[in-house]
């Protein structure tokens, strides 16, 4: 009796990873129903405490706590895929094992920051003007390269700190306006353990969910550094969307009357109005209007990426963030990049509403 009793216990324990994804599987089902409840319950509720409490704890820490976890995960799983090679191990105790992680960390990403996918978005919580009739479109590419032009500034790696700084301010400074919570714990910037790798990859920066970490690529050049720093630090405020955290970059840095925080708000955004493809007429003819030293940063950023790319790795990454995004309800996958666009001139239509007054051309 008391074999079989001890036998169910560890069947139960066995099970209950898989009962926790279960039951998060269903909250995200329900979730993408009701958005104004994630919204209220976790984005403004639960998850600012997570936040405060995962970040004090990491920020103890100068390197990534993320990078850390991944490489000794990965090494953990050779290490037993090696033991079932060698017959050490059961191929079926293996295999449940691995489901049961599986379950553990899709369970730990929702409840850690994941839910913020499911959230209304950010033109529905600060009621825009959504685009009809309106094509706004040259106005506010011509407003972005003029400021661009006027700010156009050196930034030399040395600042990053005060930079850090300014970006931090403006968060605090834009709370109310933007709707999310401050502090909302603390944002200790580190730079990727594994840059070179991911530099190939493609990838400027990331957050870590897991351990609510900021990261940087430490080959970002500093026209960049601003812009990718807000945008990371977005993601850690709640706004999970790439086209959102794009967004707030562009206004966090763009509101400081810091030159360097300016120029590269305005100079990362130009470069996804320029790839928007329904608007190739438009864009062709504001090309002139670039100042020279402007245009020239832009095709060095391009450059500067292009030769540090591996192709085949590149390609992998997109592949899977692709994947990773439109698993989460991003049905654009990696395009959501470049939704940045429409949000800016729904805010700018809201933000100067004389200009929905304009007829499409």
């Amino acid at each position: 009796m008391k074999f079989a009793l001890k036998k169910f216990n560890l069947s139960l324990v066995n099970l209950l990873p898989f009962a926790s994804a279960l039951l998060i599987f269903f909250l995200v089902e329900l979730g993408t129903r009701y958005p104004e409840r994630i919204e209220s319950w976790y984005s403004k509720g639960l998850y600012p405490i997570i936040a405060s409490l995962f970040s004090a704890i990491s920020g103890l820490f100068p390197f990534s706590l993320w990078d850390i976890f991944w490489a000794l995960f990965v090494l953990f799983a050779l290490f037993t895929m090696g033991r079932v090679i060698l017959r050490k191990l059961k191929p079926g105790r293996f295999l449940l094992r691995t489901l049961q992680v599986a379950a553990i960390l899709y369970s730990f990403f929702y409840l850690s920051w994941g839910f913020n996918y499911f959230r209304l978005p950010i033109e529905k919580r600060l009621h825009w003007n959504q685009i009809d009739k309106t094509d706004i479109f040259p106005e506010v590419l011509d407003s972005l390269i003029s400021n661009a032009n006027a700010s156009r500034v050196e930034c030399p790696a040395t600042d990053y700190p005060t930079i850090d700084s300014l970006v931090e301010a403006s968060y605090r400074d834009h709370a109310k306006e933007f709707g999310y919570r401050y502090p909302n714990g603390s944002r200790r910037t580190k730079t990727m353990t594994f840059t070179s790798f991911f530099a190939k990859s493609g990838v400027s920066g990331y957050f870590g969910p897991f351990f609510n970490e900021v990261h940087l690529n430490g080959k970002l050049l500093p026209t960049e550094y601003p812009f990718v720093l807000a945008h990371e630090k977005a993601h850690q405020f709640g706004f999970s969307g790439e086209a959102e955290a794009n967004f707030m970059a562009w206004v966090i840095c763009n509101a400081s009357s810091d030159k360097r925080l300016k120029y590269s708000a305005n100079i990362q955004l130009l470069q996804y109005f320029l790839g928007d493809r329904f608007h190739r007429e438009a864009i062709r003819e504001y090309l002139k209007r670039f100042d020279k030293k402007a245009m020239a940063d832009i095709m060095a950023q391009r450059n500067h990426w292009m030769a540090l790319r591996n192709e085949t790795l590149d390609r992998a990454q997109t592949t899977a963030n692709n994947a990773y995004l439109k698993s989460n309800k991003i049905h654009e996958g990696v395009m959501n990049y470049n939704s940045v666009v429409k949000l800016t001139l729904e805010w700018y239509l809201t933000t100067y509403p004389v200009l929905a007054s304009k007829p499409l051309k």
